[in-house]
Protein backbone atom coordinates (compact mmCIF):
# COMPACT_ATOMS: atom_id res chain seq x y z
CA UNK A 1 0.00 0.00 0.00
CA UNK A 2 2.75 2.52 0.41
CA UNK A 3 4.31 2.03 -2.59
CA UNK A 4 0.54 2.72 -4.52
CA UNK A 5 0.49 5.90 -2.24
CA UNK A 6 4.33 6.85 -3.42
CA UNK A 7 3.11 6.33 -6.74
CA UNK A 8 -0.15 8.47 -6.37
CA UNK A 9 1.62 11.14 -4.87
CA UNK A 10 4.49 11.51 -7.33
CA UNK A 11 1.72 11.49 -10.16
CA UNK A 12 -0.31 13.97 -8.42
CA UNK A 13 2.25 16.37 -8.05
CA UNK A 14 3.41 16.29 -12.10
CA UNK A 15 -0.54 15.63 -13.21
CA UNK A 16 -1.12 18.70 -11.01
CA UNK A 17 1.52 21.00 -12.15
CA UNK A 18 1.07 20.35 -15.47
CA UNK A 19 -2.98 21.05 -15.99
CA UNK A 20 -1.74 24.71 -13.72
CA UNK A 21 0.62 25.34 -16.96
CA UNK A 22 -2.33 24.63 -19.09
CA UNK A 23 -4.59 27.22 -17.08
CA UNK A 24 -6.71 24.12 -15.92
CA UNK A 25 -7.32 23.58 -12.46
CA UNK A 26 -5.41 20.97 -10.76
CA UNK A 27 -7.68 18.96 -8.95
CA UNK A 28 -9.16 18.67 -12.50
CA UNK A 29 -6.33 16.50 -13.38
CA UNK A 30 -5.76 14.84 -10.21
CA UNK A 31 -9.92 13.36 -10.85
CA UNK A 32 -9.00 11.89 -13.85
CA UNK A 33 -5.46 10.63 -12.70
CA UNK A 34 -7.58 8.78 -9.61
CA UNK A 35 -10.01 7.47 -12.76
CA UNK A 36 -7.17 6.50 -14.85
CA UNK A 37 -4.96 4.51 -12.14
CA UNK A 38 -8.23 3.14 -10.42
CA UNK A 39 -9.43 -0.44 -10.12
CA UNK A 40 -11.52 -0.11 -13.20
CA UNK A 41 -8.65 1.17 -15.66
CA UNK A 42 -5.03 0.50 -15.18
CA UNK A 43 -5.86 -0.98 -11.65
CA UNK A 44 -2.32 0.49 -10.36
CA UNK A 45 -4.49 1.44 -6.46
CA UNK A 46 -4.05 -1.70 -4.64
CA UNK A 47 -7.10 -3.40 -2.48
CA UNK A 48 -5.42 -2.01 0.42
CA UNK A 49 -5.09 1.36 -0.29
CA UNK A 50 -9.04 1.43 -1.70
CA UNK A 51 -9.76 -0.04 1.89
CA UNK A 52 -8.74 2.54 3.54
CA UNK A 53 -10.06 5.53 0.58
CA UNK A 54 -12.83 6.60 2.65
CA UNK A 55 -10.65 7.31 5.97
CA UNK A 56 -8.16 9.02 3.50
CA UNK A 57 -10.96 11.46 1.70
CA UNK A 58 -12.28 11.93 5.15
CA UNK A 59 -8.89 13.31 7.02
CA UNK A 60 -8.50 15.25 3.80
CA UNK A 61 -11.90 16.67 3.45
CA UNK A 62 -11.40 17.70 7.40
CA UNK A 63 -8.43 19.38 6.52
CA UNK A 64 -10.66 22.01 3.90
CA UNK A 65 -13.30 22.33 6.08
CA UNK A 66 -11.15 23.52 8.57
CA UNK A 67 -9.61 25.89 6.55
CA UNK A 68 -12.80 26.98 5.11
CA UNK A 69 -14.02 28.01 8.72
CA UNK A 70 -10.67 29.91 9.47
CA UNK A 71 -11.85 31.88 6.20
CA UNK A 72 -15.15 32.91 7.43
CA UNK A 73 -15.77 36.17 9.15
CA UNK A 74 -18.37 36.94 11.30
CA UNK A 75 -18.74 40.30 9.81
CA UNK A 76 -19.33 38.57 6.33
CA UNK A 77 -21.55 35.51 7.53
CA UNK A 78 -23.96 38.22 9.37
CA UNK A 79 -24.15 39.81 5.54
CA UNK A 80 -25.21 36.44 4.11
CA UNK A 81 -26.38 34.43 6.85
CA UNK A 82 -30.33 34.78 6.20
CA UNK A 83 -29.39 33.71 2.04
CA UNK A 84 -27.33 30.62 2.99
CA UNK A 85 -30.33 28.63 4.23
CA UNK A 86 -32.35 29.71 1.13
CA UNK A 87 -29.55 28.42 -1.77
CA UNK A 88 -28.71 25.40 0.71
CA UNK A 89 -32.40 24.06 -0.09
CA UNK A 90 -34.12 26.01 -2.57
CA UNK A 91 -31.88 25.06 -5.88
CA UNK A 92 -31.45 21.29 -4.26
CA UNK A 93 -35.23 21.05 -4.38
CA UNK A 94 -35.33 22.49 -8.28
CA UNK A 95 -33.38 19.75 -9.15
CA UNK A 96 -34.23 16.91 -7.24
CA UNK A 97 -37.76 17.97 -8.54
CA UNK A 98 -36.69 17.94 -12.36
CA UNK A 99 -35.13 14.73 -12.03
CA UNK A 100 -38.18 13.45 -10.59
CA UNK A 101 -40.65 13.99 -13.15
CA UNK A 102 -38.10 13.75 -16.12
CA UNK A 103 -36.32 10.17 -15.08
CA UNK A 104 -39.50 8.18 -16.05
CA UNK A 105 -39.67 9.38 -19.34
CA UNK A 106 -35.51 9.42 -20.09
CA UNK A 107 -34.62 6.36 -17.82
CA UNK A 108 -37.60 4.50 -17.66
CA UNK A 109 -37.34 4.40 -14.15
CA UNK A 110 -40.88 4.56 -11.68
CA UNK A 111 -41.42 7.95 -10.19
CA UNK A 112 -40.08 7.08 -6.52
CA UNK A 113 -37.08 5.63 -8.46
CA UNK A 114 -36.25 8.61 -10.01
CA UNK A 115 -37.26 10.93 -6.14
CA UNK A 116 -34.31 8.70 -4.85
CA UNK A 117 -32.45 9.39 -8.01
CA UNK A 118 -32.96 13.09 -7.66
CA UNK A 119 -31.99 13.44 -3.71
CA UNK A 120 -28.63 11.09 -4.93
CA UNK A 121 -27.74 14.26 -7.47
CA UNK A 122 -29.28 17.18 -5.65
CA UNK A 123 -26.12 17.39 -3.38
CA UNK A 124 -23.06 19.79 -4.67
CA UNK A 125 -19.23 18.64 -3.47
CA UNK A 126 -17.86 20.76 -0.94
CA UNK A 127 -14.47 18.83 -2.00
CA UNK A 128 -14.57 20.28 -4.92
CA UNK A 129 -16.13 23.69 -4.26
CA UNK A 130 -14.13 24.87 -0.56
CA UNK A 131 -10.94 24.61 -2.05
CA UNK A 132 -11.67 26.99 -5.12
CA UNK A 133 -14.04 29.08 -2.97
CA UNK A 134 -10.62 29.52 -0.21
CA UNK A 135 -8.64 30.64 -2.73
CA UNK A 136 -10.77 32.97 -3.90
CA UNK A 137 -10.50 34.21 -0.61
CA UNK A 138 -7.49 34.37 -0.22
CA UNK A 139 -7.01 36.84 -3.32
CA UNK A 140 -10.16 39.11 -1.80
CA UNK A 141 -12.06 38.43 -4.27
CA UNK A 142 -16.10 38.83 -4.34
CA UNK A 143 -15.12 39.15 -0.10
CA UNK A 144 -16.57 42.82 -0.09
CA UNK A 145 -19.87 40.61 -0.88
CA UNK A 146 -19.07 37.73 0.94
CA UNK A 147 -20.08 36.05 -2.24
CA UNK A 148 -17.35 32.56 -1.02
CA UNK A 149 -18.46 32.53 2.36
CA UNK A 150 -21.63 32.69 1.02
CA UNK A 151 -21.37 29.63 -1.11
CA UNK A 152 -18.58 27.25 1.21
CA UNK A 153 -21.67 27.52 3.94
CA UNK A 154 -24.67 26.67 1.79
CA UNK A 155 -22.31 23.91 0.72
CA UNK A 156 -22.14 22.45 3.50
CA UNK A 157 -25.63 23.06 5.04
CA UNK A 158 -27.03 21.48 1.35
CA UNK A 159 -25.64 17.93 2.19
CA UNK A 160 -27.06 17.66 5.58
CA UNK A 161 -30.34 18.58 3.70
CA UNK A 162 -30.17 16.20 0.81
CA UNK A 163 -28.81 13.34 2.79
CA UNK A 164 -31.80 13.42 5.13
CA UNK A 165 -34.30 13.36 2.21
CA UNK A 166 -32.44 10.91 0.91
CA UNK A 167 -32.55 8.84 3.90
CA UNK A 168 -36.68 9.19 3.80
CA UNK A 169 -37.40 8.73 0.12
CA UNK A 170 -35.13 5.33 0.06
CA UNK A 171 -36.74 4.11 3.73
CA UNK A 172 -39.93 4.77 1.80
CA UNK A 173 -39.61 3.29 -1.08
CA UNK A 174 -37.65 -0.35 0.37
CA UNK A 175 -40.88 -0.44 2.49
CA UNK A 176 -38.48 0.56 5.81
CA UNK A 177 -39.78 1.42 9.12
CA UNK A 178 -38.98 5.37 8.69
CA UNK A 179 -40.63 8.63 10.81
CA UNK A 180 -40.70 11.02 8.14
CA UNK A 181 -41.67 13.64 11.03
CA UNK A 182 -38.36 12.91 12.78
CA UNK A 183 -36.27 12.53 10.01
CA UNK A 184 -37.26 15.84 8.84
CA UNK A 185 -36.90 17.43 12.31
CA UNK A 186 -33.42 16.30 11.82
CA UNK A 187 -32.34 18.83 9.42
CA UNK A 188 -31.97 22.15 11.33
CA UNK A 189 -31.66 19.41 14.54
CA UNK A 190 -28.51 18.17 12.85
CA UNK A 191 -27.35 21.70 11.80
CA UNK A 192 -27.67 23.37 15.26
CA UNK A 193 -26.25 20.73 17.00
CA UNK A 194 -22.93 20.89 15.01
CA UNK A 195 -22.78 24.59 15.31
CA UNK A 196 -23.16 23.80 18.92
CA UNK A 197 -20.51 21.63 19.14
CA UNK A 198 -18.29 23.30 17.11
CA UNK A 199 -18.80 26.18 18.94
CA UNK A 200 -18.59 24.74 22.47
CA UNK A 201 -15.19 22.62 21.30
CA UNK A 202 -14.18 26.14 19.89
CA UNK A 203 -14.27 27.62 23.21
CA UNK A 204 -12.38 25.10 25.04
CA UNK A 205 -9.79 24.69 22.41
CA UNK A 206 -9.10 28.41 22.83
CA UNK A 207 -9.06 28.02 26.82
CA UNK A 208 -6.44 25.17 26.38
CA UNK A 209 -4.53 26.79 23.40
CA UNK A 210 -4.39 30.30 25.33
CA UNK A 211 -3.63 28.41 28.58
CA UNK A 212 -0.38 25.89 27.42
CA UNK A 213 0.72 28.08 24.41
CA UNK A 214 1.53 25.13 21.92
CA UNK A 215 3.36 25.58 18.82
CA UNK A 216 1.29 25.85 16.14
CA UNK A 217 1.83 22.36 14.78
CA UNK A 218 0.49 20.84 17.72
CA UNK A 219 -2.28 23.19 17.73
CA UNK A 220 -3.26 21.62 14.53
CA UNK A 221 -2.60 17.96 15.41
CA UNK A 222 -5.13 18.30 18.02
CA UNK A 223 -7.87 20.69 15.37
CA UNK A 224 -7.50 17.26 13.04
CA UNK A 225 -7.82 14.51 15.72
CA UNK A 226 -10.95 16.44 17.57
CA UNK A 227 -12.43 16.74 14.04
CA UNK A 228 -12.10 12.98 12.96
CA UNK A 229 -13.74 11.91 16.34
CA UNK A 230 -16.54 14.43 15.75
CA UNK A 231 -17.19 12.23 12.92
CA UNK A 232 -16.97 9.28 15.06
CA UNK A 233 -19.38 11.03 17.08
CA UNK A 234 -21.93 11.63 14.57
CA UNK A 235 -21.80 7.38 13.21
CA UNK A 236 -22.44 6.72 17.23
CA UNK A 237 -25.13 9.06 17.55
CA UNK A 238 -27.26 8.33 14.32
CA UNK A 239 -29.72 5.97 15.40
CA UNK A 240 -30.84 8.34 18.51
CA UNK A 241 -29.76 11.83 17.14
CA UNK A 242 -29.07 13.75 13.83
CA UNK A 243 -25.53 15.80 14.09
CA UNK A 244 -24.25 17.36 11.35
CA UNK A 245 -20.30 16.58 12.26
CA UNK A 246 -18.59 17.92 9.19
CA UNK A 247 -20.70 21.28 9.94
CA UNK A 248 -19.23 21.38 13.70
CA UNK A 249 -15.34 21.46 12.28
CA UNK A 250 -16.31 24.37 9.92
CA UNK A 251 -17.65 25.77 13.13
CA UNK A 252 -14.68 25.32 15.20
CA UNK A 253 -12.07 27.29 12.95
CA UNK A 254 -15.05 29.78 12.93
CA UNK A 255 -14.94 30.48 16.79
CA UNK A 256 -11.43 30.24 16.82
CA UNK A 257 -10.93 33.19 13.88
CA UNK A 258 -13.58 35.39 15.90
CA UNK A 259 -11.33 34.84 19.23
CA UNK A 260 -7.86 35.39 17.88
CA UNK A 261 -7.25 36.11 14.29
CA UNK A 262 -4.02 35.96 14.56
CA UNK A 263 -3.91 32.38 15.65
CA UNK A 264 -6.35 31.81 13.68
CA UNK A 265 -4.53 32.40 9.96
CA UNK A 266 -1.25 31.23 11.30
CA UNK A 267 -3.77 27.33 11.85
CA UNK A 268 -4.57 28.06 8.63
CA UNK A 269 -1.52 28.41 7.26
CA UNK A 270 -0.30 25.21 8.53
CA UNK A 271 -3.54 23.58 7.20
CA UNK A 272 -2.80 25.11 3.94
CA UNK A 273 0.56 23.18 3.83
CA UNK A 274 -0.93 19.57 5.03
CA UNK A 275 -3.65 20.78 2.05
CA UNK A 276 -0.87 20.04 -0.40
CA UNK A 277 -0.48 16.46 0.20
CA UNK A 278 -4.20 16.28 1.66
CA UNK A 279 -5.20 17.77 -2.03
CA UNK A 280 -3.87 15.08 -3.95
CA UNK A 281 -5.23 12.13 -1.53
CA UNK A 282 -8.47 13.86 -1.48
CA UNK A 283 -9.16 13.93 -5.62
CA UNK A 284 -7.41 10.89 -6.67
CA UNK A 285 -8.98 8.79 -4.33
CA UNK A 286 -12.09 10.52 -5.30
CA UNK A 287 -11.29 9.50 -8.83
CA UNK A 288 -10.51 5.68 -7.98
CA UNK A 289 -14.46 5.22 -7.14
CA UNK A 290 -15.46 5.74 -10.79
CA UNK A 291 -16.31 3.23 -12.69
CA UNK A 292 -16.30 4.40 -16.52
CA UNK A 293 -18.21 1.40 -17.27
CA UNK A 294 -20.76 1.83 -15.07
CA UNK A 295 -21.23 5.38 -15.81
CA UNK A 296 -21.66 5.11 -19.34
CA UNK A 297 -24.24 2.49 -18.87
CA UNK A 298 -26.16 5.62 -18.57
CA UNK A 299 -26.03 6.79 -21.68
CA UNK A 300 -26.97 10.03 -23.41
CA UNK A 301 -30.08 9.78 -21.57
CA UNK A 302 -28.00 9.65 -18.25
CA UNK A 303 -26.41 12.82 -19.33
CA UNK A 304 -29.57 14.85 -20.87
CA UNK A 305 -31.24 14.60 -16.94
CA UNK A 306 -28.34 15.21 -15.73
CA UNK A 307 -28.16 18.61 -17.62
CA UNK A 308 -31.57 19.26 -17.17
CA UNK A 309 -31.41 19.22 -13.55
CA UNK A 310 -28.37 21.51 -13.28
CA UNK A 311 -29.94 23.83 -15.92
CA UNK A 312 -33.22 23.39 -13.03
CA UNK A 313 -30.78 24.25 -10.37
CA UNK A 314 -29.08 27.12 -11.88
CA UNK A 315 -32.73 28.02 -12.23
CA UNK A 316 -33.47 27.97 -8.38
CA UNK A 317 -30.04 29.75 -7.53
CA UNK A 318 -30.93 32.37 -9.73
CA UNK A 319 -34.03 33.01 -7.88
CA UNK A 320 -32.76 32.58 -4.62
CA UNK A 321 -30.29 35.16 -5.34
CA UNK A 322 -33.17 37.66 -6.06
CA UNK A 323 -33.07 40.65 -3.73
CA UNK A 324 -29.23 40.11 -2.82
CA UNK A 325 -26.69 42.79 -3.57
CA UNK A 326 -25.14 40.24 -6.26
CA UNK A 327 -25.33 41.57 -9.99
CA UNK A 328 -26.14 39.21 -13.13
CA UNK A 329 -22.74 37.81 -13.57
CA UNK A 330 -22.10 37.25 -9.82
CA UNK A 331 -25.34 35.17 -8.91
CA UNK A 332 -24.29 33.25 -12.35
CA UNK A 333 -21.35 32.27 -10.72
CA UNK A 334 -22.87 31.19 -7.90
CA UNK A 335 -24.88 29.20 -9.97
CA UNK A 336 -21.82 27.29 -11.80
CA UNK A 337 -20.14 26.73 -8.34
CA UNK A 338 -22.97 24.37 -7.58
CA UNK A 339 -22.33 22.39 -10.81
CA UNK A 340 -19.56 19.69 -9.05
CA UNK A 341 -20.79 16.08 -7.84
CA UNK A 342 -18.65 14.15 -6.47
CA UNK A 343 -17.96 13.07 -2.70
CA UNK A 344 -21.99 12.66 -1.80
CA UNK A 345 -22.83 10.82 -5.10
CA UNK A 346 -19.67 7.97 -4.79
CA UNK A 347 -20.78 7.59 -0.91
CA UNK A 348 -24.56 7.20 -1.66
CA UNK A 349 -25.14 6.30 -5.23
CA UNK A 350 -25.01 2.27 -4.43
CA UNK A 351 -26.75 2.61 -1.28
CA UNK A 352 -30.01 2.36 -2.84
CA UNK A 353 -28.90 -0.59 -4.71
CA UNK A 354 -27.75 -2.26 -1.83
CA UNK A 355 -31.03 -1.29 0.02
CA UNK A 356 -33.32 -2.84 -2.78
CA UNK A 357 -31.00 -5.97 -2.33
CA UNK A 358 -31.74 -6.49 0.79
CA UNK A 359 -35.42 -5.72 0.94
CA UNK A 360 -35.50 -8.67 -2.14
CA UNK A 361 -36.26 -6.07 -4.44
CA UNK A 362 -35.12 -5.99 -8.40
CA UNK A 363 -31.69 -4.43 -8.52
CA UNK A 364 -32.88 -2.80 -11.97
CA UNK A 365 -33.42 0.84 -10.75
CA UNK A 366 -30.68 0.67 -8.15
CA UNK A 367 -28.24 0.07 -11.22
CA UNK A 368 -29.52 2.86 -13.15
CA UNK A 369 -29.44 5.43 -10.13
CA UNK A 370 -26.01 3.90 -9.50
CA UNK A 371 -24.82 4.75 -13.19
CA UNK A 372 -26.11 8.32 -13.70
CA UNK A 373 -24.70 8.91 -9.82
CA UNK A 374 -21.18 7.68 -11.14
CA UNK A 375 -21.72 9.72 -14.54
CA UNK A 376 -22.40 12.78 -13.00
CA UNK A 377 -19.10 13.10 -11.26
CA UNK A 378 -17.31 11.91 -14.23
CA UNK A 379 -19.54 15.06 -16.68
CA UNK A 380 -19.59 17.08 -13.57
CA UNK A 381 -16.48 17.41 -11.07
CA UNK A 382 -13.77 18.55 -13.49
CA UNK A 383 -16.45 20.87 -15.81
CA UNK A 384 -17.28 22.23 -12.73
CA UNK A 385 -14.38 22.89 -11.50
CA UNK A 386 -12.71 24.21 -14.42
CA UNK A 387 -16.26 26.82 -14.94
CA UNK A 388 -15.67 27.61 -11.50
CA UNK A 389 -11.72 29.08 -12.01
CA UNK A 390 -12.68 30.33 -15.27
CA UNK A 391 -15.98 32.21 -14.39
CA UNK A 392 -14.80 33.37 -11.02
CA UNK A 393 -11.45 34.79 -12.31
CA UNK A 394 -13.76 37.22 -14.71
CA UNK A 395 -16.80 38.17 -12.50
CA UNK A 396 -15.31 38.19 -9.02
CA UNK A 397 -14.45 41.58 -8.01
CA UNK A 398 -11.19 42.07 -5.79
CA UNK A 399 -11.73 44.11 -2.74
CA UNK A 400 -10.90 47.22 -1.62
CA UNK A 401 -7.00 47.71 -1.06
CA UNK A 402 -7.79 48.37 3.23
CA UNK A 403 -9.03 44.60 2.77
CA UNK A 404 -5.58 43.55 1.11
CA UNK A 405 -3.68 45.54 4.00
CA UNK A 406 -5.43 44.27 6.63
CA UNK A 407 -5.14 40.71 5.57
CA UNK A 408 -1.12 41.29 5.09
CA UNK A 409 -0.54 42.35 8.32
CA UNK A 410 -2.05 39.26 9.75
CA UNK A 411 -0.23 36.72 7.41
CA UNK A 412 3.22 38.74 8.00
CA UNK A 413 2.92 36.22 11.19
CA UNK A 414 3.13 33.24 9.61
CA UNK A 415 6.93 33.40 8.96
CA UNK A 416 7.22 32.77 13.06
CA UNK A 417 4.62 30.57 13.41
CA UNK A 418 6.71 27.67 13.83
CA UNK A 419 8.51 29.49 16.76
CA UNK A 420 4.98 29.43 18.57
Amino acid sequence: MIASIAEFLILGFIVDWAFRKMNIPGLVGLLLLGVVLGPYVLGWATPELLRVSDELRLIALIVILLRAGFEISKETLNRVGGRVLILATVPAVFEGVTVMLLGPWLLGLGLLDSAVLGAVLAAISPAVVVPLMIRFIERGMGAEKGIPTMIIASATINDVFVIVIFSVLVGIYTGTSVNIAWQLAGIPISILLGLAAGWVIGIGLFKVFDHFNPRATKRVLVLLGLSVLLVRAEHLMQPWVPFAALLAVVAIGFYLLEKDEHMAHQLSAKLAKVWILAEIVLFTMIGTQVNIEVAFNSGMSGAALIGVGLLARGAGTYLSMLGSSLNFSERIFVAISSVPKATVQAAIGGVALVAMMAAGMAPGPGEVILAVAVLSIVLTAPLGAWAISVVGDKVLQVAPAQFHDARDAVLESKGSDDAL
